[in-house]
């Protein structure tokens, strides 16, 4: 298959589309967060259940992505993302008709599972398809798609709530996947590799560096989408603002993270991969202690700030572990990394800190899980292989 030279021309509109592609990707796996408050309401439940919807969707997510890294190659990385997007259209289509609290778990599994087969099957098409001195551009410009949705998602929540309950935004959303579908299906070459052999399994998990890592990205997770999936809960139930006013702070103050992967990239061509990643993990750290601390008055302010810090940890955490892990097991590393942070810390984080919202406050649990982050970036200075 000839490659893209240049980004520009076909090559352009080709790679905006795979942008949209994990935008809408991304959109989905993180819709409950700005309507929680919305579900917790209609089912009456308490915020530690409403919270545990995350446990699932992460599970859901973390099982996709190792699933998808493991037989995609396989199967084919252009059937593999069509098959993502008609499961996500037909979950989407079907959530609208759930009226028990239990059965929701079921498709937060199934709409997590359907977005995980997504990315890695998209990371080696766009190898694919761009030669490789386009390689860091692109993958680059297609990875804004997750911080733009990040930010969008509340907004577009706060649009869509104006004409339709909270059912029918799914609806929504599957009209969009179903057509992206086909238009993918239509425009993309097949592209087939072979799978890396067992034996890769074992020499991975004896790594210490892997399940180190490992750590630091579950917690570092925790703080970003465990405090995002909460956030409006906390502003609502907690901190008695209104629920627009609550997802409007939510989005702008994802503003600031959307041009921090391109500014961390020559960040970490200049100074040391260590010392970036530990100074931008315990400012984090710092930041999300201060979200549980102040008030209503400084929340927006501090979630900003927050935001910034803990986004710039995932493509310089990305770089790390491209370092770290020889190329043969970089993409099974990369793979486990993400399925453990998703599952531990976009799922139990996020309902843990329901559950003390419920028995303490938000704040404590927020507090708590500050300092656990400051603890985890300890850990850097354990791992021989980061440099």
């Amino acid at each position: 298959m000839e490659k893209y030279e240049t980004l520009k021309g076909k090559g352009l509109v080709f790679l905006l589309f795979l942008w949209f592609l994990w935008f809408i990707n991304f959109s989905i796996r993180i819709a409950f967060s700005p309507i929680l408050p919305l579900v917790e309401d209609e089912f009456s439940v308490s915020h530690g259940k409403a919270s545990s919807i995350f446990i699932f969707l992460s599970a859901g997510y973390g099982i996709g992505v190792f699933v998808s890294g493991l037989f995609s190659g396989r199967v084919g990385y252009k059937k593999s993302i069509t098959i993502s997007l008609l499961l996500l259209s037909l979950v989407n289509f079907l959530i609208p008709f759930v009226y028990s609290f239990s059965l929701l778990y079921l498709f937060s599994f199934l709409l997590g599972f359907s977005v995980g087969i997504y990315l890695p099957a998209a990371i080696p098409l766009i190898t694919e398809y761009y030669s490789e001195k386009q390689w860091g551009k692109a993958i680059s410009i297609h990875d804004t798609g997750a911080s733009i949705a990040i930010f969008a998602t509340p907004l577009i929540s706060i649009f869509l709530l104006h004409f339709f309950k909270w059912r029918d935004m799914f609806m929504v959303y599957g009209v969009f996947f179903i057509l992206c579908a086909g238009i993918f299906y239509y425009v993309s070459k097949e592209v087939k590799i072979s799978n890396p052999s067992k034996a890769m399994f074992k020499e991975i998990i004896k790594k210490r560096a892997l399940w180190l890592l490992s750590l630091l990205w579950v917690f570092s997770a925790g703080a970003n989408l465990g405090i995002y999936s909460i956030i409006p809960l906390y502003l609502t139930k907690e901190l008695k603002m209104d629920i627009g006013f609550a997802n409007t702070i939510l989005a702008i103050s994802r503003l600031g993270s959307i041009g921090i992967a391109v500014a961390c990239g020559f960040i970490v061509d200049k100074f040391n991969l260590r010392r970036v990643i530990f100074i931008m993990v315990f400012i984090t750290s710092i930041f999300t202690i201060l979200l549980g601390i102040v008030g209503a008055k400084y929340i927006a302010f501090i979630l900003f700030f927050q935001a910034i810090f803990v986004t710039g940890f995932f493509p310089i955490g990305l770089v790390a572990i491209a370092r770290i892990f020889e190329r043969d097991i970089r993409s099974l590393a990369t793979g486990s990394i993400l399925a453990l942070s998703m599952l531990f810390g976009g799922g139990l984080i996020p309902y843990f800190l329901g559950i003390s919202g419920d028995l303490f406050s938000f704040g404590l649990g927020i507090v708590i899980l500050g300092v656990l982050v400051m603890l985890s970036s300890t850990l850097l200075f354990h791992i021989k292989e980061i440099e």
